[in-house]
């Protein structure tokens, strides 16, 4: 299969990477020559340097011959004119990444179907439903719905010592529970990725990825010896396109949602747009107001630079935002963080992308993937997640790894 991508950041370089591995035949496309030379230095694909939107370039890359044609570029206008001129060229399927959603609602003038376009990816809506998904089961690692809302896909982590599912084999299992169905598409163990056949018994640390019908969810939470826990307050921290999709989104009667914004005039503009969601005017990083505005069991912690102090086994989720590259001992503190996790914990870290050289911040607060991975191997964490869809930054979700848990 021949697809040609068109735009070298860090979406496209992503792309071409995960699909150059499954031995597809991958075209590259960009004006920059830095992420021209990226993608030759470090991948098996054909690059072509020169302008994406431009029917020389596209003829050059033999766009015609494409079964699908990716615009990935950061501008959403290149991205439409690149479809437009990569259909007339013949290209079988075309997919375009437009920020601005405006491009796909009811009453638009300029509609992608008249570019060629076939598929259409709004990043931060793609993030705003990743994440509601996520609000709405906090127990999970990663959710997918499917069948309009009637199957559900959860990414759940195997804990310890729950009898029903200790050394039991996978076919088993789905006979002691023949009152409902659910299906194990794949574990992630370790690094390893395992289709599991009905032989196959979990261990400690794995990650399960269930198919179920979504009215079942409670009794596989229960199989796994898991609580069902149920978001009903939700604070959006910034009015970002994402923090206003997010509280225009998320549904009132399920969720009493409140997003807090900094700048007093924004806050005003984004009360009068959102109806759904009350707006505060605050600093959401000042520990007095989030507890004047009923944010329990906000804790000041005294640490030093190597020690946290945080209590043992207590802790959930711990979200370092552009913080962990400044830490003075990360082996230390990371390693103290893990400590303090419960059994189902996760350390996350937001930082920006080293990968992409367009990212407008000095070096030395920029940190890779990879070195990120090595760094929290090194500490015990694996990483579970990584999510490339924000524009600058890289979201990684670690948890312990078996051989340092309990």
């Amino acid at each position: 299969m021949k697809v040609v991508i068109i735009g070298g950041g860090e979406v496209g370089f992503h792309v071409a990477k995960a699909l150059s591995e499954e031995d597809f035949d991958i075209t590259v496309i960009d004006i920059d020559p830095i992420k021209c030379s990226r993608a030759s230095e470090n991948l098996d694909v054909i690059v072509v340097e020169g302008n994406g939107a431009s029917p020389n370039t596209l003829n050059e890359a033999a766009v015609g011959d494409a079964d699908y044609v990716l615009c990935l570029t950061r501008v959403d206008e290149v991205n439409l004119i690149a479809s437009q001129q990569a259909h007339k060229l013949g290209a079988n399927r075309i997919i375009a990444r437009l920020r601005n959603q405006q491009y796909t609602t009811q009453d638009s003038i300029i509609r992608p179907e008249k570019f060629g376009v076939d598929i259409v990816i709004h990043p931060e809506r793609a993030a705003c439903e990743e994440i509601t998904r996520l609000v709405k089961h906090p127990y999970a690692l990663q959710v997918m719905d499917f069948e309009a809302g009637r199957l559900t896909m959860l990414g759940l982590t195997i804990d310890k010592e729950c009898k029903d599912i200790d050394g039991i084999p996978l076919g088993k299992i789905a006979k002691n529970n023949s009152h409902f169905r659910f299906a194990v598409i794949a574990v992630l163990r370790g690094r390893d990725t395992i289709v599991p056949p009905a032989n196959f018994t979990f261990e400690e640390g794995d990650i399960g990825y269930f198919i179920i019908k979504t009215q079942d969810i409670q009794n596989l939470m229960t199989l796994l010896c898991k609580e069902l826990t149920i978001t009903k307050r939700v604070m959006i921290i910034g009015g970002s396109k994402i923090g206003r999709t997010l509280a225009k989104e998320l549904p009132k009667e399920s969720f009493n949602t409140r997003l807090v914004e900094y700048n007093r005039p924004k806050a005003g503009q984004i009360s009068h747009s959102i109806d759904e969601s009350m707006i505060i005017y605050g600093d959401g990083a000042d520990i007095e107001f989030l507890k004047s505005e009923n944010i329990q069991n906000v804790k000041y912690v005294l640490n030093t630079p190597k020690q946290t102090n945080l209590p043992q086994n207590t802790i959930d989720l711990i979200l370092l935002v552009d913080v962990y590259h400044e830490l003075e001992f990360p082996f230390e503190v990371i390693n103290d963080m893990k400590n303090s996790l419960k059994s189902n914990g996760q350390i996350v870290l937001l930082e920006y992308r080293a990968e992409d050289p367009s990212v407008p911040i000095k070096a030395l607060h920029k940190m890779s993937v990879k070195q990120i991975t090595k760094e929290m191997d090194y500490a015990g964490m694996k990483l579970v997640k990584n999510i490339q869809k924000l524009p600058r930054h890289c979201l990684l979700y670690t948890s312990p790894s078996p051989r340092d848990r309990g």
